[in-house]
């Protein structure tokens, strides 16, 4: 079984999406409650609710923001496969992963093979991501809450996306260090410049406040860049901004896209736009993020503008033009996603 640039064949893809299937209703037996990615009935937005709904109201102050260096390319695969035989006995889902794993990935006519790695791009790889972080990390930090923690602590793992919250730093200190002694037995390692220990919650801005120093950092989770702000009534609340770098690589997206269809109508422009608007407000549109919703939505519109000034050729574009041409076609930001306590409240009642 070959792979060509990663990406595994029709049929071979079909055996993998009904494996999943049976080991994921296995398994959902099995993985905790912090665990949100790639999980049937779970999402990104799922796992920001949990984190917004566990930093607000706690005693949190510190935020360890983990990330794992390359982590689906260097899972060891001698533990996968253990981790998997530990729960599942038909040794024909074993070789069949097996399988998987050594098949190799096609590049220039040379079948290159690894040990390393999920094959990542492959149907089966998130889950067998899940499977290798739930014996690694999860199950282990769960411990760790229970019987090391001397204060407050939550957990929030999407994929290989990390966040953890603690009220004392010493405690934050210590899990840094234990969970990378932890990830080194099992062949992974965290980034050391995308890996920080930073003060974060409620409580950290209010003694940063008493002490004359600037608000507390902000982390980045899932696309949203997370900052301890306030309510118009003064009350602490957690602002969601969409990532400014990756705002800017959307828009440079778009503006080649632009310039590839330059010659299209104004129309055909109008309903491409439209939809990139609308995918883009699917995601974003929470709570907290309606201004930066609005500066995607006026970027856009200046880039249209660029577009359509420069197939005209002329160097002005009238104003009254352009708003007219923008009410017609593009969407006005507005917010789709309701407050993450209400959601969250919805999905787990208890």
């Amino acid at each position: 079984m070959q792979f060509a640039g990663g990406v595994a064949a029709l049929e071979d893809k079909l055996v993998q999406r009904a494996t999943a299937a049976v080991l994921n209703q296995i398994y959902e037996e099995d993985f905790v409650g912090f665990s949100y990615g790639f999980r049937p009935g779970g999402g990104q937005h799922d796992a920001l609710d949990a984190l917004h709904v566990g930093i607000e109201p706690r005693k949190v102050s510190f935020i360890l923001d983990a990330d794992i260096a390359g982590f689906f390319d260097t899972v060891d695969q001698t533990w996968l496969l253990r981790f998997v035989e530990h729960r599942i006995g038909d040794p024909r889902i074993i070789r069949l992963i097996r399988k998987w794993l050594t098949a190799g990935v096609l590049e220039d006519g040379v079948v290159q093979v690894s040990d390393r790695g999920t094959g990542q791009g492959s149907v089966i790889s998130p889950l067998l991501a899940n499977i290798y972080l739930h014996y690694v990390f999860d199950l282990w930090a769960e411990r760790w809450r229970r019987r090391e923690a001397t204060g407050d602590m939550i957990i929030v793992r999407y994929a290989d996306a990390i966040v953890v919250g603690f009220h004392h730093e010493a405690d934050g200190q210590r899990f840094l260090s234990m969970m990378r002694d932890r990830l080194q037995e099992f062949a992974l390692q965290l980034h050391p410049d995308k890996t920080r220990l930073i003060e974060f919650g409620r409580y950290a801005a209010q003694t940063r406040h008493k002490k004359g120093l600037a608000k507390p950092e902000t982390f980045n989770f899932l696309g949203f860049t997370h900052i301890c702000g306030r309510t118009r009534l003064g009350r602490f609340q957690i602002l969601r901004k969409s990532r400014r770098d990756r705002r800017v690589a959307k828009l440079k997206e778009i503006k080649n896209e632009l310039r590839r269809r330059m010659y299209w109508t104004i129309p055909e422009q109008g309903r491409w736009l439209k939809q990139v608007l609308t995918g883009y407000y699917a995601y974003h549109a929470v709570p907290t993020n309606y201004r930066s919703l609005g500066a995607f939505r006026d970027h856009i519109i200046r880039l249209w503008a660029q577009t359509l000034r420069r197939r005209s050729q002329r160097h002005r574009l009238m104003c009254e033009r352009m708003i007219r041409l923008a009410n017609d076609w593009l969407p006005r930001p507005r917010i789709l996603h309701p407050r993450p306590r209400i959601r969250f409240a919805v999905k787990h009642p208890r």
